[in-house]
């Protein structure tokens, strides 16, 4: 890579810790729980993003399975969290009941 890139690539990085910072004080201080879930998916995204650059710094593609798989787990856990705030549980077993 050129120098201009892995500049880039370096602030970017560091951007995004602090970014990252941030979210992590939000997650332990949110003043409601819907605060603190949507913290950790801005999480999970910053993490994606750390990883992609990581993986453009080292000149590599096997990071990016990574960014896919943490990409799944945190939508699957938005959908969790969303389910639980609206119904007060995840999974249901009387699959024949109105509420």
């Amino acid at each position: 890579m050129n120098t201009f890139l892995d500049v880039v690539i370096i602030f970017s990085i560091i951007v995004l810790a602090f970014a990252m910072l941030g979210m992590v004080y939000r997650m332990l201080k949110g003043p409601t729980l819907h605060d603190k879930i949507v913290a950790l998916d801005a999480f999970g995204i910053l993490l994606m993003a750390m990883i992609a650059l990581i993986a453009m710094s080292l000149q590599t593609t096997y990071l990016l399975v990574v960014v896919l798989l943490i990409g799944i787990l945190a939508f699957i856990a938005t959908i969790a969290f969303a389910k639980f705030l609206e119904k007060g549980v995840i999974i249901q077993y009387d699959r024949d009941s109105d509420e």
